[in-house]
């Protein structure tokens, strides 16, 4: 998981202190835990799709393509 990492240095954005706490700006421990495993979740089968069926990734391509290209025409 991640964490934030307090900023020490004397001169801060706005002449505010290091040293002040400010309501919202700390990560709280366990928030976004399951926001983050979903998204792994989703990666991974992704990536297992990918390696399965990697025609999807091929007719997703050749969607795009032709959008941008109608797009320019």
């Amino acid at each position: 998981m991640t964490q934030h990492v307090r900023d020490k240095e004397h001169e801060t954005a706005l002449g505010a202190s290091a040293d002040i706490d400010v309501p919202g700006r700390d990560a709280t421990p366990g928030r976004g835990g399951l926001l983050e495993l979903l998204g792994l979740t989703l990666v991974a089968g992704a990536g297992i799709l990918f390696v399965v069926r990697p025609e999807f990734y091929e007719a997703g391509v050749h969607i795009l393509a032709t959008r941008a290209a109608s797009l320019v025409h």
